[in-house]
């Protein structure tokens, strides 16, 4: 059974940091592009990173460069997004999704989901 799950998530303070990971199970990542994605109730679900796990290629969207960084792990089968700087716009619940032909901000585009995690940024 093919499963991404999401860890990492909890309350921060502003200005602290948090890592994400996104495990896989039931298949292999190698070869796969695999994103970060955000959303808050009531907004449309945003791109936030993305890597390609046999290449390394990263991609982030523009207004979080320099704060958050996606990294793989090949041997663990596992994704990590590492954010820094953490504002309370951040706050969202964050998903990672995996796609075998694209790295896209287009949502339907991408094969599997995970069931997200909540990240929290406030004082």
């Amino acid at each position: 059974q093919v499963q991404l799950v999401e860890s990492g998530g909890g309350l921060v303070q502003p200005g602290g940091s948090l890592r994400l990971s996104c495990a896989a199970s039931g298949f292999n990542l190698y070869g796969y592009y695999i994103g970060w994605f955000r959303q808050v109730p009531g907004k449309e679900r945003e791109g936030v990173s993305c890597i390609s796990t046999s290449t390394g290629s990263t991609y982030y969207a523009d207004s979080l460069k320099g704060r958050f960084t996606i990294s793989r792990d090949n041997a663990k089968n596992t994704v990590y997004l590492q954010m820094n700087s953490l504002k309370p716009e951040d706050t969202a619940v964050y998903y990672c999704a995996a796609s075998a032909t694209i790295c896209t901000p287009v949502v339907n585009r991408w094969d599997y989901w995970g069931q997200g995690t909540q990240v929290t940024v406030s004082s």
